[in-house]
């Protein structure tokens, strides 16, 4: 599975998870069985090869139609801001759905 999240940095301990408007880098991290398999980072988007399945944004308040459109899931991490825990709380279902 493949999961993206806005970052402010290409820095695996110290990047912070940004609102859509502030993204600096992209983290796509493949997860499996529930452990982080590799992260990577991209300048943007569209340099995204892989089928993402789930995006996790910083609020409600982000425009997330084009991943909506494109069937992604949408869940939001209010609290959550660095990589592991974001990730810790992925694993234990403590993110939340979208509220529209």
């Amino acid at each position: 599975m493949f999961i993206l999240l806005p970052m402010d940095s290409d820095d695996t301990q110290a990047g912070k998870l940004v609102p859509l408007n502030d993204v600096k880098q992209w983290a796509l991290i493949e997860f499996d069985a529930g452990e982080i398999i590799e992260i990577r980072f991209f300048d943007t988007r569209e340099a995204i090869e892989e089928p993402v399945e789930i995006v996790i944004v910083a609020s409600d308040n982000e425009y997330v139609w084009p991943f909506i459109e494109n069937q992604i899931i949408v869940l939001v991490a209010h609290t959550q801001r660095s990589i592991d825990d974001i990730m810790e709380s992925f694993l234990f279902k403590e993110l939340h759905e979208l509220a529209y």
